[in-house]
């Protein structure tokens, strides 16, 4: 089968979960990374986005990276800091995971859109994807700095062209959706359940 830019996050996720359906930290962490490539074809529109993701990356990286034992499980970046009392620090790795899962879903719910509604503009498909995920928790600020990069987003047609390949790039794009969706729902579920930072806005 031919490669696409969603095949390595694809490979990836198979990866993700221990034999106990429990998130590992690094294949994790990795596959939100391998999507950062597919950001820069979309330009200033995204910089902030991107940024954002990074960062998160990095300081939860970081933390796995002192004792890879010990958060070989991502939950245990979140349980370590609840028992503590830093789990709602604005630098904790408990905000900056929910953080990084919310800009996920706002790329999976971008990226199914463009698949499920092939007759929309980019502008379209971000403000949709946006107005689904990450408008909620955004304050006017956020939200207002948002709208405005949205309007730099490249023409549809030739991001398309930009990322395409010798593989079926709509159809990895669903594959990918349908794989990660569960994912990023089964952590959400785990913050609520965990801490009430999952209720933070910008």
């Amino acid at each position: 089968m031919e490669e696409t830019v969603f095949t390595s996050a694809i490979e990836g996720m198979k990866l993700m979960k221990s034999d106990h359906d429990e998130i590992l930290t690094k294949p994790f962490l990795d596959v939100c990374k391998m999507l950062l490539p597919i950001l820069d074809k979309f330009g200033a529109a995204m910089a902030v986005v991107k940024s954002d993701i990074n960062g998160n990356i990095t300081r939860l990286d970081s933390k796995y990276t002192e004792n890879p034992t010990r958060f070989n499980y991502l939950y245990a970046l979140v349980q370590a800091e609840v028992e503590t009392k830093t789990a709602k620090n604005s630098s904790s790795c408990t905000n900056g995971l929910l953080w990084l899962t919310r800009a996920m879903d706002f790329l999976v719910e971008l990226f199914r859109n463009l698949y499920q509604h092939q007759d929309w503009t980019m502008q379209q498909a971000c403000n949709d994807s946006y107005g689904k995920t990450l408008k909620k928790w955004h304050g006017w600020i956020a939200s207002s700095s948002f709208t405005v990069a949205i309007k730099l987003v490249p023409d549809r047609k030739k991001f398309m062209e930009v990322i395409a390949s010798k593989g079926d790039t709509y159809a990895d794009m669903d594959r990918f959706c349908e794989s990660f969706s569960p994912v990023l729902a089964q952590i959400h579920k785990f913050l609520v359940s965990y801490s009430s930072i999952c209720l933070q806005k910008l």
